[in-house]
């Protein structure tokens, strides 16, 4: 008997286990969710969480805005990283105006890149040079000549942050008039 009770323990165990792993009707499968057509996807957005346009990383000294006729909240964008976004275009715009045929015709700006404090000094070095160079690059593609931006970086140098507040202050491009040669 026992035999036979093991018997039928084990083809009920087998029949159960084949009668979980496979179904009589199947359930349908949902189908996977496909990328919509790339003319039908929505632009994605160059705005970065935290972006906020009245806390500006990048810094147009007054003199150049006066100049150039910008106002405040133009001088004013978010950029911290080391891209620019397309929103930017538009001061960009303006500004190689002023120094290619407004107020500021033929003068010189100076861009200078600076860093948090928190990556190694080399790093933070390099990373407020490609700020810097980013923002002239701009600037240049609306037309202003090579010979009237220079760009430096400070890195590091002169941060102040102790936390995510203040170190974003510290990510920042001054833009400012070079000295008159």
């Amino acid at each position: 008997m026992r035999a036979t009770f093991g018997t039928l323990s084990l083809a009920f165990v087998v029949s159960l286990s084949a009668a979980c792993s496979s179904s009589a009707t199947p359930e349908p499968e949902t189908p996977a969710e496909q990328p919509a057509p790339a003319e039908d996807a929505p632009a994605e957005s160059s705005e970065k969480p935290g972006d906020d346009p009245r806390q500006s990383d990048i810094n147009i000294s007054d003199e150049i805005k006066k100049a150039c006729g910008l106002t405040d909240t133009e001088a004013h964008f978010a950029y911290n990283s080391a891209k620019l976004r397309a929103e930017d275009k538009a001061v960009m715009k303006k500004l190689a105006d002023c120094f290619m045929t407004g107020g500021l015709k033929g003068r010189t700006m100076r861009l200078v890149g600076h860093a948090d404090p928190r990556g190694e000094e080399e790093y933070n070095m390099v990373l407020g040079g490609r700020r810097a160079d980013n923002v002239a690059a701009a600037i240049k593609g609306e037309g202003l000549a090579e010979k009237q931006v220079t760009t430096t970086s400070r890195g590091e140098m002169e941060a102040r942050g102790t936390d995510e507040e203040s170190w974003a202050k510290d990510r920042r491009v001054d833009i400012v008039l070079a000295e008159a040669e």
